[in-house]
């Protein structure tokens, strides 16, 4: 069938295939995983680059 003679070679296809279906299913489960949702680390996020953008300007 399709001159592939070797059934191993349907197997790597296959797997192939379900690797990349995983793939877009973790990416889509974890879209907007991660994010800063508690407002005290974006406070200090804030102050951190407020105290980098004075550290460059003495610079």
């Amino acid at each position: 069938m399709w001159g592939i003679n070797d059934p191993s070679i349907y197997l790597g296809y296959l797997l192939a295939v379900l690797s990349l279906l995983l793939c877009v299913w973790y990416g889509a489960k974890n879209w907007n995983n991660g994010r800063e949702t508690d407002e005290q680390e974006i406070r200090e996020d804030e102050a951190w680059e407020l105290k980098d953008e004075q550290l460059k300007e003495q610079l």
